[in-house]
């Protein structure tokens, strides 16, 4: 027995079970050791290249599903063909054609852990038909739970494309989303469609925990990105919360509940993708609002309350440049 093979097979096979795992199903894990490593390095290469293109970072996500998913089954092949291989005699041939190739145990490893039965090789008898069995399960679980998975990734995505859309159709800025509700007397309207984002919000943020890849799914339009549909969401709610009288302020809970959607999300991107920007990002501009007829407090209030909000804005720059955006533009003077 070669117990440097059977050590590095088993190795192998360990760190592949333990990533799959821990990225299909810990939820609160974020992406085992080797994905997060992989995902990271694609990103940081593709960006390297591509640098502010956005066709070329769109390919990201799928690009690192691919990458993740072969990995995984080359790993799992790789590590089993190993562990046969560390027995001369584990395989036979059962055409007698002669001795076993290392050409001949990757297929048969191959067609046991895709489960495609017997071929022209079996194993001897003994422990190496047990461990045949072992492959084959490991290869049903695995191969079943890796397409189970690539399945529920697409169904994020598309959801997260789905949230994108629904702000962007509220205005393409926050003084805008602000203005189209304001009636000439109150902010009226916002109820249902607040509500609505934060239960999407909600659910991009557990997908988010559950499916760590989903970050790197870049659009490569601004208007479908939830990135800066989040930022121009979370700035027309600094403007209802912070830049208007409180006699004037829509709804307090419905506010409260869409920032607190909008911080949990923060928190969960901020836990493994995102590191705060070194600079506040240019502030909501009130001069349009007050032109408007809409009230608002003076500028040197509103800066007083957005030095409050210090890191969670920071922290928001730091997500648009995490995914390679720039910040949403205000409107100007």
């Amino acid at each position: 027995m070669n117990v440097a093979l059977l050590a590095l097979g088993v190795a192998l096979l360990a760190a592949t079970v333990i990533d799959i795992v821990w990225t299909t199903l810990w939820v609160e894990g974020g992406a085992g050791p080797l994905t997060s490593r992989l995902m990271a390095w694609t990103w940081r290469t593709l960006r390297r290249i591509g640098g502010q293109n956005p066709r070329l970072l769109s390919l990201s996500g799928p690009l690192l599903f691919v990458l993740t998913l072969t990995i995984w089954i080359v790993l799992l092949w790789g590590g089993w063909t190993l562990v046969f291989a560390s027995v001369e005699n584990a395989l036979i041939d059962t055409l007698n054609r002669g001795s076993v190739s290392w050409s001949d145990r990757l297929y048969f490893t191959g067609y046991t852990i895709f489960t495609l039965g017997i071929g022209d090789f079996a194993p001897t008898t003994g422990r190496w038909q047990f461990v045949t069995i072992l492959a084959t399960g490991s290869g049903l679980l695995f191969v079943t739970l890796i397409v189970t998975y690539a399945l529920s990734v697409l169904e994020a995505v598309t959801q997260k494309r789905a949230f994108a859309s629904t702000v962007s159709a509220f205005g393409t800025r926050s003084e805008e989303l602000v203005r189209t509700s304001w009636t000439g007397e109150e902010f009226r309207g916002l109820e249902v469609p607040l509500n609505t984002v934060a239960t999407q919000l909600a659910t991009l943020t557990e997908n988010h925990k559950a499916y760590p890849i989903l970050h790197y799914f870049h659009s490569a339009r601004p208007d479908r990105s939830p990135i800066v549909e989040i930022v121009v969401l979370d700035e027309a709610l600094t403007l209802l919360r912070f830049g208007i009288p409180k006699r004037q302020r829509p709804n307090e809970i419905t506010v409260r509940n869409a920032r607190t959607s909008i911080e949990n999300y923060l928190e969960t991107l901020h836990e493994g993708f995102v590191e705060s920007a070194d600079s506040q990002p240019p502030p909501p501009n009130l001069r349009h609002l007050r032109e408007e007829g809409i009230p608002t407090i003076s500028d040197d209030e509103f800066e007083t309350e957005l030095d409050e909000l210090d890191t969670r804005r920071r922290i928001l720059y730091g997500l648009v440049e995490s995914d390679a955006r720039e910040w949403p533009s205000r409107e100007t003077d």
